[in-house]
């Protein structure tokens, strides 16, 4: 295939090359215009690469860098869970019922228009300075804009899905779970991908009030009232990771949730003939042996916070601070999901002994 194709789509391994090489070329020209005793670029304006790797470094040791990663990640999460839940509630309401679109239609359309950090200041009057505060900010911050995508979304439902559905006899209840459910929330997952970019944005903002830690305090702290550049640009590049990570889990959750979704892309390649050579045999298999690794040290942490066997007490409460029940919650959910997923694939894989006579 050319590399110049119109919406062509390149082959995995070519891929991940050109990905490669073009991170490669951005830490290269990064390095070549901040090196040197008179760099293109001085070092206050853009540290060089080393000098940020020294400062991610430093940051691990001196200023509990990975402590306020788990701070920050609890209260990004606790915020989109809550952000979630009432986006869709309320946005099924106000999308599917007349009497709701028109008591609150036309005020959730106006609301995305308040000017975030001027509220700052109420939610501060309401909630104090705690985490609750900073978990209801987020979720509000994220809310405004989940809301009308989940009405959009609900308009987008094409009729003839509607009118097959009622010509089949279903009632009211049956056509919102078999038709605007999946349709809605399938679609609904690319958006919450990319409103999580927005999140971490509002999170630098609202960490930096209080005393409960996080990245956006630590950056606050270390990086901007004391002018080092070089610890500012390994958070942010520790920021990029987060979301990077978060994305990829994203991905994943979408083709467990709607696999219907890339039937479409199975199909097209279900045609083609592969050499199956090492990496497709073992690639799948350290896959499901790295998930049910992940089941298993959640559950042993989640335990140990029950019985201390470890020899660290509250490991996990320690780490997401005020946001650990909701974090326990979802590792515990997590966790149980990863292991029936283990053993319901192992069932369709080994035959039983009927279908072998």
């Amino acid at each position: 295939m050319s590399l110049f194709q119109l919406r062509g789509i390149l082959p995995t391994r070519t891929r991940i090359l050109l990905e490669l090489a073009g991170i490669g070329l951005l830490l290269l020209l990064w390095y070549a215009i901040t090196a040197g005793a008179d760099p293109l670029v001085p070092g206050g304006i853009l540290p060089s690469p080393n000098k940020v790797v020294r400062a991610l470094f430093t940051l691990f040791a001196e200023n509990d860098l990975l402590n306020n990663i788990f701070r920050s990640v609890g209260l990004n999460l606790s915020g989109y869970l809550e952000a979630i839940i009432i986006s869709v509630v309320f946005g099924f309401l106000i999308g599917l019922y007349p009497i709701f679109r028109g008591l609150f239609h036309r005020p959730i359309d106006a609301i995305r228009f308040v000017p975030l950090t001027g509220v700052i200041g109420l939610f501060i009057i309401w909630w104090g300075l705690g985490t609750a505060m900073k978990v209801h900010f987020l979720a509000f911050g994220i809310l405004i804009y989940m809301l009308p995508v989940i009405v959009r979304r609900i308009d987008d439902v094409e009729e003839v899905y509607l009118k097959t559905a009622y010509t089949l006899g279903a009632n009211n209840f049956q056509t919102i779970r078999t038709v605007y459910w999946p349709h809605v929330m399938s679609k609904f997952s690319d958006d919450i991908r990319v409103l999580t970019a927005i999140s971490w944005t509002y999170i630098i903002i609202i960490e930096g009030i209080g005393s409960q830690g996080g990245l956006g305090s630590l950056m606050w702290k270390s990086g901007i009232r004391q002018g080092n550049i070089e610890k500012l640009f390994a958070m942010l590049f520790v920021i990029i990771m987060i979301g990077f990570l978060q994305d990829k889990f994203f991905i994943w959750l979408d083709r467990k949730l709607f696999p219907f979704k890339y039937q479409s892309l199975s199909n097209r390649n279900s045609g083609i003939l592969k050499d199956v050579g090492f990496f497709q045999i073992w690639i799948p298999r350290v896959k499901i042996i790295f998930k049910v690794l992940i089941a298993a040290i959640f559950l042993i942490l989640l335990f140990n916070e029950f019985v201390d066997f470890l020899g660290k007490e509250n490991i996990l409460h320690n780490a997401f601070g005020d946001t650990f029940p909701v974090m326990a919650l979802m590792m515990l959910a997590l966790s149980l999901w990863l292991l029936s997923d283990f053993i319901f694939v192992n069932k369709k894989l080994v035959p039983s002994k009927k279908n072998s006579n």
